[in-house]
């Protein structure tokens, strides 16, 4: 746990999250100590029942619990897989698609099994992220972003969580030299520059410095 006082707290139990979060936020929040930005597992808050139907609404009920759990300011995310053929699922249930929450390996295994029969071409879809935040005042605001790309047939990468593995995003780094990498394979650095959290928190990001500095 750090040990400066918090300043905004991340509505998240994932560490891996709350780093990549930190990253996103810390060059565009001038004024705010990186190490004054906290996850939720560090001051001790419960994680709210989520029962939203969209991801705006999922994180909203996260960031309002956890700003009236804390008397901070509170910043939350809802984020998800949303694939064509599917209708947009799993969506909002991407990380208990196989039933069990947050078991990654499950839910690629179950996603790639009902898409191999579906060809390349019909292959497209987006990760998307609401990203709110609410203050203890109850001010409220939201931002979506959204990273488009087509599935990988197979996981590829050691890098990332959740569905990173199989989404190869349309956008690829200079680098690629006409590989075709999928979101696990980039860098955080390259992920974070074109993620759909990374537009959706940079968007917030001066209503941030606004509200905190």
């Amino acid at each position: 746990m750090s040990t400066a006082r918090p300043r905004l707290v991340l509505a998240t139990h994932n560490r891996h999250k709350v780093a990549e979060l930190r990253a996103i936020l810390a060059p565009t929040t001038p004024g705010l100590d990186p190490d004054a930005i906290v996850g939720a597992a560090d001051v001790g808050a419960p994680e709210p029942h989520e029962d939203g139907v969209t991801f705006a609404e999922n994180a909203l009920i996260k960031a309002r619990a956890l700003a009236a759990f804390t008397g901070l300011p509170a910043v939350a995310d809802d984020s998800g897989l949303c694939v064509d053929v599917l209708g947009g699922a799993p969506g909002i249930f991407s990380a208990r698609w196989s039933g069990r929450h947050g078991d990654d390996d499950a839910n690629l295994a179950l996603l790639l099994a009902q898409l191999a029969d579906v060809q390349p071409a019909h292959r497209g879809a987006q990760f998307t992220c609401a990203a709110a935040l609410v203050t203890p005042d109850g001010f409220e605001h939201v931002e979506t972003g959204v990273l488009r790309g087509i599935l990988a047939t197979a996981p590829r990468g050691a890098a990332g969580f959740g569905y990173d593995p199989v989404l190869v995003p349309d956008l690829q780094p200079a680098r690629a030299a006409g590989q075709v990498l999928t979101c696990a394979e980039l860098t955080p650095d390259e992920k974070n520059a074109i993620s759909h959290r990374g537009r959706a928190f940079r968007a917030l990001a001066p209503v941030i410095v606004a509200r905190l500095t």
